[in-house]
């Protein structure tokens, strides 16, 4: 029963994740090429996505759950992170069913580091192109530089005139 109920639940969150990684390279391409519409068509998907996952893992936590409690007399450490709730549940399955979750989750982790790494890739290609603009419009329009605020705290824009300032000694 926990086997199959467990298999179950990784083999949902690899197909998410890996969905998830099509509609990142999906969200990539409509940055580069600037399809806004598209961005956030699938922006939308993948907060879908996150909550399927989301769901998932709850039901993984539950399952966790019920697994200490049936074999809490058996030395199941209440102090084990995600991974060591994992492995001790897979400790004690026949050799098959061990090995068969171990492959599922270990594809699953892999699936999530190449999320990872391909959405931190996107992060650093805005990242700098938001500082490549910055620079070049800051050395474009120098009289834009600082930063001025009025009597109430509230950013007052330049409109590029002169600027008098009444000074009293």
């Amino acid at each position: 029963m926990i086997y199959e109920k467990c298999r179950e639940i990784l083999l949902k969150e690899f197909e998410l994740v890996q969905n998830a990684g099509i509609i990142q390279e999906k969200i990539r391409f409509a940055v580069i090429g600037r399809e806004w519409a598209d961005f956030e068509t699938n922006l939308s998907a993948m907060n879908a996505i996150e909550s399927k996952l989301e769901s998932l893992e709850n039901e993984r936590d539950q399952l966790f759950s019920v697994f200490k409690t049936v074999k809490h007399q058996q030395g199941f450490s209440e102090n084990l992170d995600e991974k060591g709730q994992f492995y001790a549940l897979v400790s004690r399955l026949p050799a098959e069913q061990r090995n068969d979750l171990t492959s599922i989750y270990r594809g699953l982790k892999v699936e999530a580091i190449k999320l990872k790494m391909a959405n931190d890739t996107l992060i650093n290609y805005v990242n700098g192109i938001k500082s490549t603009l910055k620079e070049f419009l800051d050395l474009a329009f120098v009289e834009r530089g600082g930063k001025m605020y009025t009597k109430n705290g509230t950013h007052f824009s330049h409109d590029m005139r002169s600027m008098v300032l009444n000074q009293s000694f």
